[in-house]
């Protein structure tokens, strides 16, 4: 996780030292339609148990890689006016609690941008695809590897640069094997993240 920070700020550093100097009055975002996203995004499962049978207490850091598609010029009305983009993103989990074990998916993403206020733009995302991990088998909540991952959040996009962007949001994360073997009680937690953007 380290080396993916420190691989992180080059990356974002480098971006901020290749743009273009602009005075603060002369831009803002211009995402289109076909703009393209790569984002790099990092966060830290924090458990939930919603039921008495609900025991485990999973954790640990997640890396979530995505590309993006911008579908459509802003639309709606007033503070509802936003943009649709659909994409997909890699899930790597490593959990460490209970014991130390890992998990890899990929989730199709729809993402709805908020536009109104220029630079700062609120967003709301899902995302769902199939998920492995060798915590399965391993606890009571989950009796096999592959399972399927389910995330919905909320997040804030602050642009840097006409190109470049942070981001920082809240997640629910839900992982079962939807009903394919039992127990299936699935496991749920909060993720916290934050990670950048780039625009071309």
């Amino acid at each position: 996780m380290l080396f993916l920070a420190r691989t992180l700020l080059v990356a974002v550093l480098g971006a901020l030292m290749t743009a273009p100097v602009l005075q603060a009055e002369e831009w803002s975002p211009a995402i289109t339609i076909g703009t393209q996203e790569v984002g790099l995004t990092v966060g830290y499962l924090l458990p939930h148990r919603l039921t008495e049978d609900h025991v485990t207490k999973q954790q640990g850091p997640a890396l979530m890689p995505s590309w993006m598609m911008t579908l459509t010029d802003p639309i709606g009305p007033g503070w509802l006016r936003g943009q649709i983009s659909i994409g997909a993103e890699m899930v790597y989990l490593q959990f460490r609690e209970p014991i130390l074990t890992h998990g890899i998916g990929f989730a199709p993403r729809i993402k709805y941008t908020f536009v109104v206020l220029d630079r700062l733009r609120p967003y709301l995302e899902f995302a769902g695809g199939p998920f492995w991990t060798d915590l399965g088998g391993q606890i009571p909540e989950e009796a096999n590897e592959f399972n399927f991952v389910v995330t919905g959040g909320v997040g804030v996009s602050w642009f840097i640069t006409s190109h470049v962007a942070f981001n920082a949001g809240y997640r629910f994360h839900h992982i079962s094997n939807a009903g394919t073997q039992y127990p299936n009680l699935g496991l749920n937690a909060s993720l916290p993240f934050g990670g950048f953007s780039f625009y071309f």
